[in-house]
C-alpha cells in the first residue's frame, strides 16, 4: 500500500483488514473483476445485482478483493479466506457497502463558495 490517506475525490476508502490500513478503491479494473466473477455482461448488469440489497458473504468478499487490488494492494485469492477486517463481519458489510456506493453512486455537486 502506498503511504499517505485515502483520497475520497479519487473514491478511495480506507479501511484496517488484518491490522493494516489499506487503500482499496473501485477503479474500472475492480468492476471488470466483479462483472467475471458475478457473469454479468456490463457495469448496468451489475449494479443491478447489489440493487436490491441482498449481498451474501461470497459477495463481500468478492468486493472487498476487489477493491483491495483496485486500491494497489497485492493480494492473492487464497490469502483473502483468512483476511479479518476491522468490526468483523459487520465492518466486512459496511466496507463491501461503501465501495459498492463509491462506485455506483451520483457524485454530489460541489457547494457554492
Amino acid at each position: 500500500m502506498r503511504p499517505g490517506r485515502a483520497n475520497r475525490q479519487r473514491g478511495e476508502i480506507e479501511a484496517v483488514i488484518d491490522g493494516e490500513r489499506r487503500i482499496l478503491c473501485m477503479t474500472l479494473g475492480a468492476l471488470a473483476e466483479l462483472e467475471t466473477a458475478f457473469g454479468v455482461d456490463n457495469v448496468a448488469d451489475l449494479a443491478g445485482r447489489f440493487s436490491g440489497g441482498k449481498i451474501g458473504a461470497r459477495d463481500v468478499l468478492a468486493i472487498v478483493a476487489a477493491g483491495l487490488r483496485g486500491g494497489g494492494n497485492v493480494v492473492a485469492d487464497a490469502d483473502l479466506d483468512d483476511m479479518r477486517v476491522e468490526g468483523g463481519i459487520a465492518g466486512a458489510m459496511r466496507l463491501a457497502a461503501r465501495l459498492l456506493e463509491s462506485a455506483f453512486a451520483p457524485e454530489e455537486p460541489p457547494e457554492n463558495p
